[in-house]
């Protein structure tokens, strides 16, 4: 019988509903050694995997030839079953009726963006709306967006809470350009943050005349998305968000008529019917196929399904309800943390209580002093104590700049001295914006994150009482 943590009575008595998720405390015990003496805090950058996970994967191998898919012999067919049980997992586990959903496999969600980006059909006067709380890989997509002529606007983010205001998102949607190209995009849930964005916004935008991409990769792995009732025209994820293993494989799901109006700037090898080189002429193929360059990463197509089934053997509503509580106690506990002249601690990035929020808290320390103590010493400190977690900006500029005051003016200004024009470090970053921070603090939890995590971090923190 596996030995499981207690939980302390005052969490309990905060959070009942903590105990019907106990099942995982088992699965921890027996699923995932490598937790054991491990403080692991940094799930939204990658989840953790089973035991059970490579057992499964390992045993298929063992007892399956596994060839590439493009070819009719006997171990490319049974690699392309492998892969089409996948797909149908992915749509299963997102409710997305194979008549209107394609799945196309891809590296993770960067490339998945990369390929709406490239392939999205921008045009001069054409509109490129996204909010000022998004991953890099979406800020990147409006290079393809403005060499097409098309214009970028970002609806801003607002302090305390780093919620978007309504009445901004609307006067950007307001910009759609009748009969053109529009392309909204925005996280479900914020990956610097932890702020969970209205899934409402889907048809508001839509119908205003957008099509919709969604990052779903932060969201996800403790909710659920449920594609039958949410329509955006483009979702990505990354599987190893979700499941920890395997990495180096996501996908885009698109609805069947959007991904029908992209268009390839390119082709390659997998992706075409007939290519010819004097006829100088090539075919793509029809659907997923013709966005999924090269040979698929067959051997990771079974992992895929066993990792979505595993998720749904335990419920993703018990990893939410789990995840809800422990976040619950973090921010309680942490918020109450003063220094020794009675300051606060904890400078919170994000919504201080659970509404609408997801299992990412960000922050920064301060001294008595009122100072920001520096990311990285938290950071260099907590390696020492063995616990993970991350600091900086998360790939998401815009919401570090909102959450650490960075104004577009001074930001502007360091980009434009003549020594910055081509080359500018993380270092000049932080000598241009002397007297600011230039990161934050960012603890994420998951679904084998226990209340002796959150106990363990809550200690941690208090040693920089006094400093």
């Amino acid at each position: 019988m596996p030995i499981v943590e207690r939980s302390s009575s005052a969490f309990l008595d905060a959070y009942p509903s903590y105990a019907t998720t106990h099942a995982l405390d088992e699965l921890r015990a027996t699923d995932y050694p490598a937790l054991g003496g491990h403080t692991y805090l940094d799930f939204t950058a990658a989840n953790v995997y089973a035991l059970s996970q490579l057992d499964r994967h390992h045993t298929i191998l063992r007892e399956h030839l596994l060839g590439n898919p493009h070819s009719t012999n006997p171990s490319s067919s049974k690699s392309g079953e492998f892969a089409e049980r996948a797909r149908r997992a992915v749509l299963a586990f997102f409710n997305a009726s194979p008549a209107d959903w394609e799945v196309v496999f891809t590296s993770n969600a960067s490339q998945a963006l990369k390929v709406i980006g490239e392939s999205y059909a921008f045009a001069r006067g054409d509109q490129f709306l996204l909010t000022f709380d998004n991953h890099n890989s979406v800020n990147g997509i409006r290079e393809f967006a403005r060499a097409a002529g098309a214009t970028a606007t970002y609806v801003p983010v607002v302090l305390p809470e780093m919620r978007v205001d309504e009445r901004d998102l609307a006067r950007g949607l307001a910009l759609a350009r009748p009969g053109g190209h529009n392309l909204f995009a925005y996280p479900a849930q914020s990956n610097f943050s932890g702020v969970q964005h209205p899934l409402e916004w889907i048809e508001l935008a839509r119908a205003a005349g957008w099509d919709v991409l969604l990052d779903a990769a932060a969201f996800t792995a403790t909710n659920r998305l449920d594609l039958s009732r949410w329509t955006p025209d483009f979702v990505v994820q990354s599987f190893y968000k979700l499941f920890g293993y395997p990495t180096g494989v996501g996908c885009l799901i698109a609805r069947k008529a959007a991904l029908a109006k992209l268009r390839r700037p390119w082709f390659s090898g997998g992706t075409i019917t007939v290519a010819s080189v004097q006829g100088d002429k090539h075919y793509l193929a029809d659907g997923a196929t013709a966005f999924e360059d090269g040979t698929l990463d067959y051997l990771a197509m079974p992992p895929v399904e066993i990792g979505l089934r595993h998720i749904e053997s335990i419920g993703l509503e018990r990893i939410h309800e789990r995840v809800r509580c422990l976040t619950g106690w973090l921010l309680q506990n942490l918020l109450a943390l003063r220094q020794s002249n009675g300051a606060p601690l904890v400078r919170l990035y994000g919504p201080p209580s659970t509404d609408r929020r997801g299992g990412i808290v960000t922050f920064n320390l301060y001294g008595g002093d009122g100072r920001a103590i520096d990311h990285r010493l938290v950071e260099r400190r907590a390696n020492a104590a063995n616990i993970s977690l991350r600091t900086g900006c998360f790939c998401n500029p815009g919401g570090g700049e909102i959450a650490l005051g960075l104004t577009g003016t001074e930001l502007s200004t360091c980009f434009r001295q003549p020594e910055h024009e081509t080359h500018f470090t993380v270092d000049d970053f932080r000598l241009c914006i002397d007297g600011k921070s230039t990161g934050a603090v960012r603890v994420s939890l998951g679904m084998v994150s226990n209340v002796q995590d959150v106990d363990r971090f809550i200690a941690f923190a208090k040693e920089f009482i006094g400093q």
